[in-house]
Parts: structure tokens; sequence; C-alpha cells
């Protein structure tokens, strides 16, 4: 492992993310006060379909790239190339279906935006759309092949100037056109300038070791084979709740809600992305350590790693919950602020999937996601189910409590269980009470909150400093009790720092 380039790519990719969050979020409260909800709305169920249509990739790249990896350290340039020329051809393939797809859906689109009053021209806006993602397909070969070599900071910094120079573009065109398709166009203007910087990268760089080979071995074949349907099977479940639930609520709420909501993912999302660079950047060693470790010291470093992400999950989330509806008031404005139930569904909602942070890491480094592999199929199709029956009674709430539910009755049972079994050999009996006590701490934490904050200052800015140092000042006292009183607690913090000396 190259800790340099490692480290490399996290500083520049946490850099770029919160650069990316914030002109993301300028361009939106652009787009809600010169548009309007609806434009926002639309937005958020392209992005949405769109998202559903790329199941024809998942995997796929992932799988090539992983496969890689050990041909790039051995310098076995055949096979590299043999791999780059098979991404290739895979995703000319991708592409065409997703043209055809998406086009042959066309027609349906009016069907999932309800409440839409045809200011916009549906159709229209959808096609742009469309068309920005298709570039991407162009040259994902190439931004794959970059990141196979361990310089992700490359395809970062290519990425991110192009979603900042979108954002910038967006609030020209929004000021002084005011118009949803050239808003759209930015986002093809967007993805030319990063399909045709990629090239120019990868021509000079990384194109030069290739040769005219384009074949691989059977056990080459047989591994990207292998690899592609395990990672498919687990981003499948997670694409059937992410995307469905926005698909969902434009569909049986309406266009507007669907805008109010996605501006609260914007900020949820953003948040998350930067967070979990943290994860991200432990799991080569957490791979490492697997090898080389025993069971038990294994299993150590896995209780560690997950009170950390409690720690982590806790302080933020509750952050979030106490400060969101202020938030979202000040960057967009207070009309599009979501009933408190809806952000508290949202809140839980997201700590339950952050939760799964560490444990989703050392099952991948211990090879143990190959045994839950139909889960994902379980969890996606029991939440769509849910949801699609709770929105008609809840609405929004409703799409959310189905996902928390597929959460408890399936995420949270069996993925720990694979992963003590397989990974650690060890009962988890225990571990599944610590996990479901502190979703309940959580969730407690979240009311007592509610007792502390302070509503009645006027100023909203230092509504949200203060509130804000509330929710940090109780997530302090909460971790504090834990570690004093909790004798497992402390036995696993010493036997970490233990490892340090």
């Amino acid at each position: 492992m190259n800790k340099k380039k490692a480290m490399t790519n996290i500083i520049v990719s946490t850099i770029f993310r919160v650069l990316v969050l914030i002109s993301g979020l300028i361009a939106r409260r652009y787009l809600i006060n010169t548009l309007g909800e609806e434009a926002t709305g639309l937005f958020s169920l392209f992005t949405s379909i769109i998202g559903f249509l790329s199941i024809a990739e998942l995997g796929i790249g992932t799988a090539i790239t992983f496969s890689m990896y050990k041909p790039i350290v051995n310098g076995d340039q055949d096979t590299i190339s043999g791999l780059y020329y098979l991404y290739r051809k895979i995703y000319r393939i991708i592409l065409i279906i997703i043209v055809v797809v998406g086009l042959s859906i066309t027609p349906l689109i009016p069907y999932f935006a309800d409440g839409n009053t045809g200011t916009y021209n549906i159709y229209l806006t959808y096609v742009l759309f469309l068309s920005s993602t298709l570039i991407t397909y162009i040259y994902a070969h190439k931004t794959a092949f970059i990141n196979a070599h361990m310089d992700n900071y490359v395809t970062s910094i290519i990425r991110s100037s192009g979603l900042i120079l979108e954002s910038i573009l967006q609030v020209i065109v929004l000021i002084k056109f005011k118009s949803f398709n050239l808003f759209l166009t930015t986002l093809i203007i967007s993805n030319l300038l990063q399909w045709i910087t990629t090239s120019i990268i990868f021509k000079r760089k990384y194109s030069l070791g290739l040769t005219k080979n384009k074949e691989l071995t059977k056990e080459v074949k047989k591994e990207v084979k292998n690899k592609t349907k395990a990672i498919f099977m687990h981003k499948i479940g997670g694409l059937l709740v992410t995307t469905t639930d926005s698909i969902i609520i434009g569909a049986f709420v309406s266009i507007i809600f669907l805008g109010r909501y996605s501006n609260y993912m914007l900020i949820m999302t953003g948040m998350i992305s930067v967070l979990s660079l943290i994860f991200t950047s432990i799991a080569s060693v957490i791979g490492q350590s697997y090898a080389k470790s025993t069971k038990d010291e294994f299993h150590q470093q896995y209780l560690f790693a997950y009170f950390l992400n409690f720690i982590i999950a806790l302080v933020f989330f509750l952050g979030f919950w106490a400060i969101i509806n202020d938030l979202i008031a000040i960057i967009f404005n207070s009309e599009v602020i979501l009933d408190k139930s809806i952000v508290f569904f949202i809140t839980v909602t997201y700590f339950m999937n952050f939760m799964r942070q560490a444990m989703i890491i050392f099952r991948e480094a211990s090879g143990t996601f190959y045994y839950d592999r139909y889960k994902p199929l379980a969890e996606g199709l029991l939440n769509l189910i849910l949801s699609l029956i709770l929105v008609r009674f809840l609405g929004i709430s409703g799409v959310l409590i189905g996902t928390i539910i597929t959460n408890l009755t399936i995420c949270m049972p069996i993925e720990p269980y694979v992963l003590y079994k397989y990974g650690f050999e060890k009962s988890v009996k225990r571990y599944q009470i610590v996990n479901y006590g502190l979703l309940v701490l959580f969730i407690l934490t979240l009311f007592l909150f509610n007792i502390f904050k302070i509503d009645t200052i006027s100023n909203i800015f230092l509504r949200v400093i203060t509130n804000g140092l509330i929710s940090v000042a109780i997530s302090v006292l909460i971790i504090t009790i834990l570690i004093i009183f909790n004798k497992n607690i402390k036995k696993i913090i010493a036997n970490y720092f233990k490892k340090l000396k």
C-alpha cells in the first residue's frame, strides 16, 4: 500500500468534497429562489430515475478495477491491457442499453411527477439530463483505469472541478436567463469538459503502457465474473433503497415535496460523503490486518472501529437534528422546511445507515460479503413493498419508516451475524444487544435534545450556533458516561492504545 498516495487521495478528496458541497448548495439556493420548487423536484426526480438506470453497470466497473490491482503491481501489461479493453467494450454496451431504456421510458416520466404543472417541458428537460449522464459512460473506463493505479486524486480533481464549474455556470444561467433548459445544459458542458480533460491526461500518462493484447486468461475472466456477481448483489439492494425512495415520493406525494426532501438529502449526503472518508482511509490497513492478525485481534480492532463509528454518528447526526431546519431556512428559505416528524425519520434512517460503515469495511476486508450476497435483494424488495404501502397513509414519513423497518429486520440482524460467524468465528448475540441498544440510545438522545434546545433566540444564526453547541455538549456527555461506566468500552480503548505503543 503506497501510504503517500493514500494520504494524497484522502486529503484531495476531502477538500474537493467540501468545495463541491458548498458550491452545490449555492446553486440549489438559486434554483429554488429563481425557478421554484417544481424545477427542484424535477431535477431530483431525474437524478433518481437515471440512478436507477445505472443498474446496467452495477458491479462491473468495480470488479474490473479490483482485478487490475494485482497485474499493475506485477507489471503484467498484457493482463492490464486485456482488462482495459474488456472494460471499454462493456461500457460501450452499457451506453447503448441506457440510451435505449432511457429513451423508451420517456413517455412514462410524467407519471413519476405528481403535481407537475407543465411549466417546464418534462420530456425535453429529461432528455437533456439523460444526455449529460450518457457522456460520463463514454470515458468511464479511462477513469477506472486511472483509479486502478491508485491515482484517485487525479479523477477526484477532474470530477470535482467539473462540478464546481457546473455550479458556477448554473448560478450565472439562473441569474441572467432564468431558464431550466439552460440550467440542465450546464451539466452537459461540465461532463464534456471532464471527458476531454480525462482523455488528455489518460493519453499522455496512462495509455503508454497499454499493449494491443485484448485477450484474458480463463482465471482472470472467472475472477471478474465472480466479483461482478457478488458486488452486483450488494449494490442493487442499496440502489433499490436510495433511488426508489425519491421516485416513490415524486410519484405518490408530489414533485414539490420531493424537491424539499432533496434539499435535506443534499446536506445529509454531503455530510456523509465527507465523514465516510474517515473509514475509507483505514480500509487498506484493515485488509492487511486481516491477513496478519488472529481472529481475536481482528475482532478487537473491529470493536474499536465500531465504537469510533458510534461516536462520529452521535455527534454529527445529533448535530444534524439540532440545526437542520434553521440551516435549510438560511441556505434556501423558510418555505421549504419539512415537518419535524419527517426530519426525525430522516435523521434516524441515515444514522442507522452510517452505523454500518465499520461493519462494511471489516466485511469486505475479510471477504465475508459473499455469504450475505442475497441479503441486499431481500432488503431492496422489502423496502420497496413497505414504502409503496406506507406512502399512501403517511406520505414521506411512510417511505422513511419503510426503510427503517427494513434496516431493523434485515440489515441489522444479518450483516453482523455473517461477519461474526465467518470473519471472527464468534457468537453475535452480545453484539446484537449492544447494536440495537445504541440505536435506542440515539433516539432517546434526540428527544433529550428537545428538552434543552433553545428556540427563543430571534437571531437565526445565533440560534444555529447555540443549538449546535448544545448538541455537541450532550454528545460529549453521553460518550463520557459510556466510557466511564462501561468496562467493555474501557477495555476496547485500552487494547487499541496498547497496540500503538
